[in-house]
């Protein structure tokens, strides 16, 4: 992989020179036009400790359109000090463009012809006193860079912390004119959506919301420094390419290149944690297609990690990432047995309504009301929906959907490439056969009722009802002891929750 630096900076070097202290941003974008002067002006806004400067690399990564040039622009507009990186032949998609800003600050061991550094280079990487890892689509807010740094600085074995992460709700269709000029380029942009990807993007907002909390009621510590707002020790990263004999921090043997990293620094017994305060705002996916892709890609990359041993890496989470994996197939089985035991209980008229099924329901309400009233920057609209669960539930389906789908490629021969699967979604290039499945269950469900009315005297005739008692018996025993189980997990989440953390 060769580097193209947009603008050198040539400085002339005095013997025993001081450079001050800095912050060096390396923000990845690929064809990102439309979103990476927010990024920018997000950074334009910080405040800095005293006498610590910031440098900005954006790594065009194989753009095809103005990204580098309205970069550039923004830097001068908002007084950043912003050079520009261009990746040419990258295989490796975000993780090659980050290796790429490594490998321009601390050079690349693969190069054939080795480079002493110069006398200005090993000042400046001296200077380096952290390096902040951005999405070109983030946005921090005000005083979170701050707030990253004394994180980080509070302590000698912190490898890393990163932002709090909270999705940016689309502004509604309604208030943007189709008389305005600009009118289809807006709605391009994703800055707008309709109730529909509004509601969308709150559930995932709320999803967050949730394992910021759990992570932060134990301890701050995470499993994961994502990507789109993290601050990271130098001497870290560089721990990481030494022990593992690596050219550069991040590696591609995991579609979840930043939790891969981030095992790595706690096997190396750096801490690796969330910040109380800083906070950086991330797009959410604007459809259902786009979000399957995305947590197909998580999912599948987190299962990777924690069941290949051939790369060595561990994290103290491990148990609750398994119980995580429990959890779901907890809900899961809990949800497809009472759909069977109903519909058969409906079928063949046994079906006795008992009111003790009302307790897990609303301590499920609760839950999902007092998460909603932790959600920053909430709708009254989604109390609403927290209350009435059925958000949740078509939420909870679709996650469930993405667990089942993991589970069957973890077996299957053929692998999938996680990243260009989003990216294919996200460009609009593959589509979503939902429509399609929600057609066929409409299908099987009239037909099933259908077939239950015109054979409805033999359904409910004594010999029916007879043989198939016992098996009703043994699984409405079944699924209560299930759904104890699950109703004092949701009673343990609430008393967790009354804590004071904020997500």
């Amino acid at each position: 992989m060769s580097l193209i630096r947009e603008r050198e900076y040539i400085i002339p070097v005095v013997k025993n020179a001081f450079m001050r202290p800095r912050i060096v941003a390396f923000i990845p974008a690929h064809n990102e036009e439309r979103s990476i002067r927010d990024c920018l002006e997000g950074l334009a806004d910080q405040d800095l400790p005293p006498s610590l400067e910031l440098d900005i690399i954006v790594i065009a990564d194989k753009c095809t359109d103005r990204t580098a040039e309205i970069a550039l622009r923004a830097g001068e507009e908002l007084n950043l000090n912003i050079m520009i990186l261009h990746t040419e032949n990258n295989k490796q998609r975000k993780v090659g463009a980050l290796n790429a800003a490594w490998k321009s600050l601390y050079g690349d061991l693969l190069a054939i012809h080795q480079h002493e550094m110069t006398p200005y280079q090993t000042i400046y990487n001296k200077s380096v006193k952290a390096i902040l890892g951005m999405d070109a689509d983030s946005h921090l807010a005000p005083n979170a860079l701050m707030h990253l740094w004394n994180g980080l600085t509070s302590a000698r074995n912190i490898g890393g912390v990163m932002a709090k992460y909270t999705m940016r709700m689309p502004k509604k269709m309604s208030t943007l004119s189709p008389d305005d000029p600009y009118y289809e380029e807006k709605v391009k942009s994703g800055t707008y959506g309709n109730p529909i990807t509004r509601w969308w993007t709150h559930q995932q907002k709320q999803d967050m919301t949730s394992w910021l909390l759990s992570m932060q009621y134990k301890g701050g510590s995470t499993y994961v420094l994502g990507g789109q707002g993290t601050l990271f020790r130098p001497e870290a990263l560089q721990d990481v390419v030494n022990r593992n004999n690596l050219d550069a921090p991040w590696q591609d043997d995991s579609d979840v290149e930043d939790m891969l990293l981030t095992w790595q620094l706690q096997k190396a017994k750096w801490k690796t944690l969330i910040s109380p305060s800083a906070r950086c705002f991330v797009d959410a996916m604007k459809s259902y297609h786009t979000f399957r892709q995305q947590r197909n890609k998580w999912t599948s990359g987190t299962l990777d990690l924690m069941t290949n041993r051939e790369l060595h890496v561990h994290t103290t989470h491990l148990s609750k990432l398994w119980a995580s994996e429990l959890r779901k197939l907890l809900d899961l089985s809990t949800r497809v047995l009472l759909l069977l035991l109903l519909s058969v209980a409906l079928i063949t008229d046994q079906f006795s309504w008992n009111w003790l099924w009302v307790i897990p329901i609303l301590i499920a309400s609760m839950l999902n009301l007092v998460l909603a009233l932790k959600t920053p920057m909430r709708r009254p609209i989604d109390l609403f929906y927290a209350v009435t669960l059925v958000s949740a539930e078509i939420y909870l389906w679709a996650n469930l959907m993405t667990f089942v789908q993991v589970w069957i490629d973890k077996w299957s021969r053929n692998k999938k490439d996680g990243w260009n699967n989003q990216y294919e979604a996200e460009k609009g290039t593959t589509r979503s056969k939902l429509f399609e499945a929600i057609c066929l269950t409409i299908l099987i469900a009239s037909a099933t009722i259908a077939l239950s009315v015109y054979y409805r005297t033999f359904l409910t005739s004594t010999t029916i009802v007879v043989a198939i008692a016992p098996y009703m018996q043994i699984g409405w025993r079944v699924l209560t002891y299930l759904t104890i189980f699950v109703t004092i997990l949701m009673i343990h989440q609430l008393w967790t929750l009354r804590r004071g953390h904020t997500a």
